[in-house]
């Protein structure tokens, strides 16, 4: 047990690094015997912390040459992922594409909501809009991403799909940080209110389409916010 420890600091802190940026998609990392001195373990446990790193295809051996850093879009750790688009310098395509990949959940999850709610579902959501709208006029960032967050984990789960509530899971701590970035913003919470009471007016009226349209157009102001308040990038 002590080994498979020592195998795991030693893998997690090699990832830091490399989300870090000290060894960016391309790079080579250091030998075995720089990091079994680093790390103060022997060769085999940074062997088997190499492999660890190597299974989750976040490495790649080229024989002869040396062990390089893939690129993210070919790792094969969600962990990993999401612990670079959470905490990740040059994250700017991990943060667009979380909101591409929201889009394809969220809006089939709230057209399937929109058959599926309770008139207690759709209170709940209004009530969650009405802390929004509070939050914002109190300035309590907090609170505002607290509600945020609950409106969408109630339309996840009203959508009564098993699986969108699993693969949404593992997503809530990047999910978490990321409206605490953008909420930052006055402008983008005005917005975030002005579409989320859409999307309940849309699960209200019982229209799959139209609460599908709602939401499609709420990830899509969400995605030109990014860009122009928080990546600088301009409209899309």
């Amino acid at each position: 047990m002590a080994r498979k420890s020592l195998v795991g600091v030693v893998a997690d802190e090699l990832l830091d690094r490399i989300i870090a940026g000290e060894f960016p998609p391309g790079a080579s990392v250091p030998g075995e015997l720089e990091l079994s001195s680093r790390h103060e373990v022997s060769r085999m446990t940074v062997r088997e912390a190499m492999k660890t790193l190597e299974a989750q295809r976040i490495l790649r051996v080229e024989r002869g040459r040396g062990t390089f850093v893939n690129p993210l879009n070919r790792w094969g750790s969600l962990d990993a992922v999401l612990r670079a688009a959470s905490e990740g310098k040059n994250d700017a395509s991990a943060a667009i594409q979380l909101i591409e990949l929201r889009r394809m959940l969220e809006t089939g999850a709230c057209e399937l909501a929109a058959g599926r709610m309770a008139d207690s579902d759709i209170q709940a959501l209004r009530a969650q809009v009405e802390k929004m709208r509070l939050a914002h006029e109190n300035n309590d960032l907090a609170a505002f991403v607290e509600a945020d967050l609950a409106f969408h984990d109630l339309i996840l789960q009203a959508s009564e799909n098993v699986f969108v509530a699993v693969l949404f899971e593992p997503l809530h701590r990047v999910l978490e940080k990321r409206r605490t970035e953008t909420s930052k913003v006055p402008e983008i919470q005005e917005h975030a209110i002005g579409h989320h009471q859409s999307i309940a007016d849309a699960l209200a009226s019982r229209d799959p389409h139209r609460a599908r349209d709602a939401m499609d157009a709420h990830m899509q102001q969400t995605l030109d916010d990014l860009k122009t308040f928080v990546l600088a990038e301009g409209p899309a």
